[in-house]
């Protein structure tokens, strides 16, 4: 298991990314990963996850996450999408209908269909819940960032 017990905001300029990562961790958990123009001036830019972003971020091998524990403050039917989303394996993506069933919905109901595309847009912390991976579905990381997310990711 990652350890990320060091409370605070951490970040850095991503060339890549053309943006800043900045992740915010308590209690031992991630609490968000977020894209803004500058970092937050209270924030460093030394942490094992942010480390780990930045080694996938490089794209010079296949970086997973799932040891990483995020903190989920969603409801419980979107916590269920989200951590469905924890599983998609990098490199593979799917679409909406296959992430509710995945996710014990009913991929034909519309207000099931919403609830997985709200779960995404809601995702508190992209790369690590990787909603990138699902191709017809919103991304809570601005779409210049999801678009290299997918290509990083040959999707």
């Amino acid at each position: 298991m990652e350890d990320v017990t060091d409370a605070g905001i951490y970040a850095r300029e991503s060339s890549y990314l053309e943006s800043v990562v900045q992740v915010g961790v308590a209690s031992g958990r991630v609490l968000s990963v977020s894209f803004p123009n500058a970092a937050d001036p209270d924030a460093e830019d030394d942490h094992p996850v942010l480390e780990r972003l930045f080694e996938y971020l490089e794209g010079v091998i296949e970086v997973e996450f799932d040891d990483v524990q995020v903190a989920l403050t969603v409801p419980t039917d979107q916590r269920r999408v989200l951590e469905q989303v924890r599983a998609i394996p990098y490199g593979d993506d799917i679409d909406v209908r296959t992430l509710a069933r995945m996710a014990g919905l009913d991929p034909e109901s519309d207000e099931d269909l919403t609830l997985v595309r709200t779960a995404l847009a809601e995702n508190p912390a992209p790369i690590l819940i990787p909603d990138h991976r699902v191709r017809d579905g919103p991304s809570a990381a601005p779409p210049a960032v999801e678009q290299k997310l997918r290509s990083l990711e040959e999707l």
